[in-house]
């Protein structure tokens, strides 16, 4: 990893001559302090990394594939500092050769990593975050070549290097972090168990103040990174990360010290990047603006790379829904709004607290920030934590309902406080935005397919009921009509726009004056003899496509849309299992989701139709609309399952 493995020719495919990238070793128990020699080698090494990241990251934004910049860039210091204590260490005996990086989404190190070891070309970074490149938005160990680790979700690592430390012994472990992954409760425990063994585990921790929806400062009044691991018991040195001056002998202290310990690195995010440095715009993939005034008198080449560059199209233009499309991951935001403007602010705020968690403009809670602050509580990156805050607003049967919100992925991170919230009759209503697969070019990881792990309560409990709608319209009547419900409640949408459902006479299904959203209550979408598919969320429309062509070509198929997940409709599933056949198609994941649960249902009421399911079934292959084609929940795959199910 610490040498420059990378050939010659594969420069007349990249616009970056990484052949002047030149390592050289550090020894931190020797060079303890910088030559001039060494320094302007190191500032070369680091600035010249730098542009490779917001080069290729930006080629991310340019596609519409978005992707992350100012992480990676900011640490690029750090890890040019450790590339050479690695390269020092000859034998191979004092330090374990990988970067561990706690922020996954940083993953642009670790592919620029694997090209500088020679295990990846160079210029399959032009396809960063491409579907089928092998380059998702976050490391996916055995997949992209060179990986050495998966990372996971934000703030996971940590314990996991503990266990890397505890084997490996006699060496050394290195972890970057981040002020942002610091926030997860993981991170508290690893660093108890850390101390308490000992453990020579060193972090690095990008201390910029920015996250996705602000700067901890502002949100976590209190919190430093610094006192927090001082206070677990950990060795820190505070350094300004862009002065090597102060940098370097910090990171030589930490060596040199036997335990676990940290240097603090305090600079602002994206450090000399015009117009996004300092905020969270530069969280995410740099815009092609800002990139192409910073690599225009660097690398002319980049520059007019980033200029020639179209974004990605991906279009999907079904029969029996619209050509538009919403996001109802937004509309969550709206269709709480419109509910909170029925009552005073004053009655609001008795009764209501909203949650963030760092995600509200992901998530669609900024729409209730900016309309209803009177019950906003933004938060920072700690979902147990947040969501038991809720739970507990909303706890003991009382008159009062907490909201919170994050993405599904992270619903697995809540189970036990979710069991605690229902022992206390907690009344709270979570959106989980990014279900499923769709658009999800972060990948596997950060895939929201167990989402019926929150249906975990015994037949007896608290209430819980899991509702997943299949358009804006819908999302606005559902939360209209279960807001100020008691119990459980979960919404959840995805990343991805989805069109409006379509009745036969064209117009919206779930706009029309004469539907009422039910809790428990299935939606006849198609009314059918042959068969039924049974779907819901993002694949609905897809199914419904599937379903009109057949129709066509005469086959009598109808569609139910199961808008609650966890509760069985004793009249649509007996219509459904007299008939020939039934199939459940959802984005969910297929061993968890609902179609693992429906065959059962229908066995338990004597119903025995031909029966089948198809949900996420494999790991993700990057990129965005074509995750679903890949997991063959495409319309086309969808009509093929059905008539493999017509005898």
């Amino acid at each position: 990893m610490s040498q420059n493995k990378v050939q010659d020719w594969d420069f007349e495919k990249f616009p970056i001559d990484l052949k002047k990238y030149k390592p050289f070793p550090l020894d931190p128990t020797k060079d303890k302090k910088l030559t001039q020699e060494q320094k302007d080698g190191l500032i070369a090494n680091i600035s010249l990394l730098r542009d490779v990241v917001v080069f290729f990251t930006a080629t991310g934004a340019a596609r519409g594939l978005a992707g992350h910049t100012g992480g990676a860039f900011d640490t690029i210091p750090e890890v040019v500092i450790l590339l050479s204590f690695l390269l020092g260490d000859t034998d191979k005996s004092k330090y374990v050769d990988i970067l561990f990086d706690e922020a996954g989404h940083r993953v642009a190190t670790q592919y620029l990593l694997s090209v500088l070891d020679g295990q990846l070309p160079v210029e399959q970074l032009l396809h960063y975050r491409e579907a089928y490149s092998h380059l998702p938005g976050h490391p996916e160990l055995g997949f992209t070549p060179g990986v050495k680790f998966s990372s996971g979700r934000l703030g996971h690592m940590w314990p996991l290097v503990n266990g890397v430390a505890l084997a490996e012994k006699d060496k050394t472990v290195f972890m970057l972090g981040s002020d942002g992954s610091q926030q997860e409760g993981d991170d508290a425990e690893a660093a108890r168990l850390a101390v308490a063994q000992n453990l020579n585990v060193k972090l690095f921790i990008d201390d910029n103040d920015v996250t996705i929806a602000g700067h901890p400062s502002e949100y976590l009044k209190g919190y430093t990174v610094a006192k927090t691991l001082e206070g677990h018991g950990l060795k820190v040195v505070e350094a300004n990360g862009e002065d090597l001056d102060s940098l370097y002998p910090a990171i030589v202290e930490i060596l040199n010290y036997n335990g676990p310990a940290a240097v603090v690195v305090h600079r602002p995010m994206a450090p000399k990047i015009k117009g996004i440095e300092g905020s969270s715009h530069a969280h995410d993939a740099i815009k092609v603006e800002p990139a192409i005034e910073y690599l225009d008198p660097r690398h002319p080449k980049c520059a007019n790379i980033l200029r020639a560059i179209q974004p990605s199209t991906y279009s999907d233009i079904l029969l029996g829904s619209t050509k538009e499309k919403g996001a109802c991951r937004v509309e969550f935001g709206e269709a709480v709004s419109r509910v909170l403007d029925k009552t005073s602010k004053d009655e609001n705020k008795s009764k209501v607290l909203v949650v963030d968690s760092d995600l509200e403009g992901s998530t669609g809670l900024n729409v209730i920030h900016k309309k209803h602050p009177e019950v906003f509580l933004s938060s920072g990156i700690m979902e147990r934590g947040n969501f038991s805050a809720a739970a507990g607003w909303g706890a003991f049967k009382a008159d009062r309902y907490g909201v919170f919100s994050t993405f599904s992925a992270f619903s697995e991170m809540i189970i036990s406080e979710l069991t605690m919230a229902r022992l206390n009759f907690a009344n709270v209503l979570t959106h989980f935005s990014h279900s499923g697969v769709d658009e999800m070019a972060d990948n596997t990881c950060h895939f929201g397919i167990n989402n019926f792990f929150l249906d975990n309560g015994l037949e007896d409990a608290y209430e819980t009921r899991l509702y997943f709608p299949a358009d804006c319209s819908q999302m606005d009547t559902i939360i209209d009509k279960v807001f100020y419900e008691k119990g459980l409640r979960f919404v959840f949408s995805t990343r991805s726009k989805v069109p409006w459902i379509l009745k036969e006479d064209g117009s919206r299904f779930f706009e029309d004056s004469s539907y009422k959203f039910v809790p428990g209550k299935d939606e006849i979408i198609r009314k059918g003899t042959k068969g039924y598919v049974v779907s819901y969320g993002d694949i609905l429309h897809r199914a419904l496509d599937a379903v009109d062509r057949l129709r066509k070509e005469g086959l009598d198929i109808g569609l139910i849309n199961k808008s609650t997940l966890n509760v069985v409709d004793e009249d649509v599933i007996k219509e459904i299992g007299k008939t020939e056949f039934v199939l459940v198609a959802e984005s969910l994941n297929q061993k968890t989701g609902l179609g693992s649960k429906l065959g059962t249902w229908l066995l338990e009421r004597d119903l025995r139709p031909r029966y089948g399911y198809m949900g996420t079934n494999k790991e993700g292959c990057g990129g965005l609309g074509e995750q679903i084609g890949h997991q063959g929940l495409d319309s086309a795959s969808i009509a093929l399952k059905i008539k493999q199910l017509i005898k």
